[in-house]
């Protein structure tokens, strides 16, 4: 496999780069160690050097830096013909960010995973001004580590079937890129199976930002709202050969930081800058809040509802897919309005939302703040967000919808002549366990209204986002449903969902005609097996939904699932309170119509955890219980409640029920697994 590899990295990869750096003797005597000016600084920068930049569109970006090299650029000419490389959007989509060094012959080349809020240099792309690639966020936030680690390139699945994959574009932008750029995306098969190869690159530059550095280069983040990839992108820079460039805040004796707060080790760092305070905001939107650098935690009932609008009936359809204990990722735009949602109806406890900036837990901010949180549980570099995401840890995954095809495929990155790149779309989207696109049906100007529990579109959209053919294919349907992905599309009107045949309506909106609202407004005919079921009707309601209870109680049926392969009935009692007869009786009739048709005994496991009987119902709950047993070949019972086992046991016990139940669901599994081999 290496010499298949290799001669597709090139030399460039392996040959060490030298910068000049602050002669540490003269630094010393001036008793200011790394600290420079910004001006200084910037001029360690040459032509046709590769700068890698942190940020998530303005938290953690070095303002005072890009400036600098902006006015020295447009004073003196130089340097020329950079490559800019960087993971996330870098800018507030007008003059922040890396807009300042979109500049014809500054950039000569870009490496990144979103240009949306950078029209200059979208422009520049456009004009074929430069070269361009786009790479999914989590790529190359991975391949940053990969080059700090000397190795080849990033080997992953991530990209492929999409324009990313080299097949298609091999994520260039644009006709000079196709003609004239080489191939960064390379196609690998491993043992049978299809992969992507991310070259590696040198990286000369790396301009960082930090909140306090010492006169040695060591670098703390206290009061940044998320740590991003500074240590990777400082190691990927300083083994390269390359310069290690930090803006901070201000500046600590020798010997007074806390090693354990160091993020970015003074061994790797060359130049220190202070910046201006107007140059060192948290975020584009916020100049410093204590909530985001996890300071201190703000009441939730703080945050304001959102107000009636086709947004929110899109989010509101969204939030009915949360499920207890999963882990979420929304989307930039219309998904952030899930987690307002979740927290007006107060499920927000019972899933944990993250960002990929490394948000777990709490609130993930929106606008000019998205990527930072409130209340978060845990804050972890990109990095390794992704490597969990990409693993399969998300649950489930809410994503914008700007485009979609009868095959399923997405579009968020291309319209027109304007590109603004997939960021950590791609990665996301192919490896949440469910994604969940949500958008409006139609595009520019839809304007509606609810009455009644039912919605009225009071002026339609001018461009349809259903469409024969996405324009770029961000998301692949087709390999979505070859991996067997659950992936819903979710609007104000009707929601679809992926099948092998493509997409398939499965639900309408109360008071939307199928015909002339849905169907005449779609350029293709979509999968309906049947008659589309009406949405619920609390989602077009004023008043809160009162999802909380649908969230928390799974229906009966839904306790019940039986692994045939395994010859394995799993039973889930959890967070369940029995209070009625005929929920007794249900869950007989259930078990009953499961097992009756198998036609053997089966093995079953048990969750009891935070389960409860009705004192009043417990002989009718034995007896139903003693009703599945005559099914079962062994069963194993768990709960991680003490009081419940001890008082479950002695109920079962005197009944003449096997009364043992376990602490977890591996001790019961690991007891069934041991009584198959007896």
């Amino acid at each position: 496999m290496i010499e298949d590899i290799n001669p597709l990295i090139g030399k460039k990869h392996l040959k060490a780069i030298k910068h000049p750096f602050i002669d540490p003797i003269s630094a010393m005597n001036i008793k200011k160690g790394k600290i420079v000016t910004a001006e200084e600084a910037i001029e360690l920068i040459r032509d046709n050097d590769t700068i890698v930049t942190a940020g998530f569109i303005g938290s953690g970006f070095a303002e005072e830096l890009a400036i600098t090299l902006k006015e020295r650029f447009l004073r003196t000419g130089r340097p020329r013909n950079l490559t800019l490389t960087y993971p996330a959007g870098q800018g507030d989509g007008k003059t922040k960010g890396l807009n300042h060094l979109a500049l014809e012959g500054l950039v000569g080349r870009i490496i990144c995973g979103h240009t949306g809020l950078t029209p200059g240099l979208g422009k520049l792309v456009n004009d074929n001004k430069i070269l361009a690639y786009n790479v999914p966020m989590g790529a190359v936030t991975q391949l940053y580590r990969d080059i700090a680690a000397g190795k080849p390139g990033n080997l992953t699945h991530v990209g492929l079937g999409t324009f990313i994959d080299p097949r298609v574009d091999g994520g260039k932008l644009n006709e000079l890129t196709k003609t004239e750029g080489e191939d960064l995306i390379i196609l690998i098969n491993v043992e049978g199976k299809d992969y992507l190869f991310y070259k590696s690159f040198p990286i000369h530059v790396a301009l960082l930002r930090g909140t306090t550095a010492d006169p040695d280069g060591n670098i703390t983040m206290e009061k940044e709202s998320m740590i991003l990839d500074a240590l990777a992108m400082a190691q990927a820079a300083r083994n390269s050969g390359g310069v290690v460039i930090v803006q901070v805040e201000r500046l600590a004796d020798r010997g007074t930081l806390n090693a354990r707060e160091v993020v970015i080790p003074g061994i790797m760092v060359d130049c220190v800058v202070v910046a201006r305070p107007e140059n060192h905001w948290q975020t584009f939107g916020e100049p410093y809040s204590a909530a985001f650098s996890c300071e201190h935690r703000v009441p939730m009932q703080a945050i304001p509802f959102m107000e009636m609008s086709t947004r929110k009936i899109v989010v509101r359809r969204a939030a009915f897919e949360l499920k207890p204990n999963s882990i979420v990722n929304l989307g930039i735009g219309m998904p952030e309005g899930v987690s307002q949602v979740a927290n007006e109806e107060r499920i927000l406890e019972y899933a944990t939302l993250t960002a990929e900036s490394g948000i777990i837990g709490g609130l993930p901010m929106g606008g000019l703040d998205f990527g930072a949180g409130i209340n978060v549980d845990a804050l972890i570099t990109e990095n390794y967000m992704f490597d969990f995401y990409d693993g399969g840890g998300l649950d489930i995954a809410f994503l914008g919808l700007a485009q979609a095809d009868a095959e399923g495929n997405v579009n968020v990155s291309k319209f027109g002549p304007r590109f603004t790149g997939p960021g950590g779309f791609i990665d996301i989207s192919q490896n949440a366990k469910k994604v969940c696109f949500v958008g409006t049906f139609t595009a520019g100007g839809i304007k509606t209204s609810v009455k009644d529990g039912r919605l009225r579109i009071e002026q339609e959209g001018r461009e349809k986002k259903f469409v024969r053919e996405v324009e770029q294919k961000t998301f692949s349907g087709r390999y979505a449903a070859e991996n067997k992905q659950q992936v819903l599309y979710v609007t104000e009107r009707c929601v679809f969902s992926l099948c092998e045949e493509g997409l398939e309506l499965i639900e309408i909106a109360p008071g939307i005609d199928l015909e002339s609202q849905v169907l005449a407004l779609m350029d293709f005919k979509p999968v309906m097996r049947k008659p589309p079921r009406l949405m619920d009707e609390r989602i077009f309601r004023l008043r809160r939904m009162g999802i909380k209870d649908d969230l928390l109680n799974i229906p009966m049926k839904d306790r019940f699932t039986y692994n045939a392969a395994d010859n394995i009935f799993f039973i889930n009692l959890e967070n369940y309170y029995m209070k009625t007869s005929e929920e007794v009786q249900e869950m007989r009739e259930v078990v009953g119509s499961i097992l009756e048709p198998i036609g053997k005994k089966v093995h079953t496991i048990a969750n009891y955890d935070n389960f409860n009987v009705s004192p009043h119902l417990v002989d009718e709950y034995v007896e139903m219980v003693k009703y599945a047993a005559n099914f079962y070949e062994s069963v194993t019972r768990y709960t991680t409640s003490t009081f419940l086992r001890m008082k479950l046991g002695d109920e079962l016990e005197k009944r003449g029920v096997s009364p043992h139940i376990y602490e977890s669901k591996e001790e019961a599994r690991k007891v069934l697994a041991y009584d198959e081999t007896l």
